[in-house]
């Protein structure tokens, strides 16, 4: 059986904003059909990386290659890229149903002031029964939980028929308890769908549980592969710092990163 091809593409890459140097020489590939969690603090440039495989943003120096091209050269492959930001303005009092917020994410194929075809219908309906909100279709969007509301967002990206599907924090509204579920749908969903999956995520006890790769990021690519071999109190420290207490129960450690001014009641816990 032959190995799966090489799906993105990164080298030495660097990234600068505002004359602040934010990514520095990361490198790693990016196999078909791989589910990747990147992992790291608040600052440690993982928006900007989804933001630059997307093509959003241009690096100071480096490569990146998604489907053997450049992300602003793509032309119409463009469309085999699926995303679902951290932050989205969408008002939930808006009289708009679940099926209109996903088919929102079919205009770039509808066009500017055309109706939906037959086959943008089909792919809508397609989504939302890959995201399981088939029976909520005619929902008004303001009338669901936060949860939903994420597979709505995941619907609408889906709704192009991506090949890659990049989620950036997509539990950073939801509870505790709902996080754990809404990543083993996530699971769940990939599995079925074969689809290759990039998450940015702060869960580290959570998320490593459910995909295939972690990558920790901190400005530089600190590790990156099997979540197992990976998230050692090592790698994590690179990322969080010495003053993050890790707690091993299971095959991979939690972590409590102390708020500003609890120093020294982590280093009074730790001895």
């Amino acid at each position: 059986m032959s190995s799966p091809a090489t799906i993105i593409s990164v080298e030495n890459l660097s990234v600068e904003i505002e004359d602040k140097l934010i990514l520095k020489d990361v490198t790693f590939n990016i196999c078909e059909g791989e589910f990747w969690g990147i992992l790291g603090p608040n600052g440690s440039g993982k928006t900007t990386l989804l933001r630059t495989l997307l093509g959003m943003i241009q690096p100071v120096s480096g490569s990146i290659r998604v489907f053997d091209a450049a992300p602003d050269k793509l032309g119409n492959k463009r469309q085999l890229l699926g995303y679902v930001p951290q932050h989205m303005t969408i008002d939930y009092h808006f009289p708009i149903s679940v099926k209109q917020v996903v088919m929102l994410g079919r205009c770039g194929k509808i066009g500017l002031g055309k109706r939906p075809r037959a086959e943008d219908h089909t792919a809508v309906d397609k989504a939302l029964q890959q995201v399981q909100l088939t029976h909520l279709m005619d929902r008004q969007i303001g009338r669901l939980s936060g949860g939903e509301r994420q597979r709505v967002l995941i619907a609408r990206a889906l709704a192009l028929e991506p090949k890659i599907l990049f989620l950036d924090e997509p539990t950073a509204a939801l509870d505790v308890g709902a996080t754990e579920s809404f990543y083993e749908w996530l699971n769940s969903m990939h599995s079925g769908l074969h689809l290759t999956m990039v998450i940015v995520s702060h869960d580290v006890g959570v998320i490593s549980r459910y995909v295939n790769v972690i990558a920790c990021l901190n400005k530089t690519l600190v590790a990156h592969g099997i979540p197992e071999q990976i998230l050692n109190n090592e790698n994590l420290e690179k990322m969080y710092g010495c003053e993050a207490v890790f707690f091993h129960h299971g095959k991979v450690p939690h972590l409590v990163v102390p708020e500003p001014g609890h120093v020294d009641y982590m280093k009074e816990r730790q001895s």
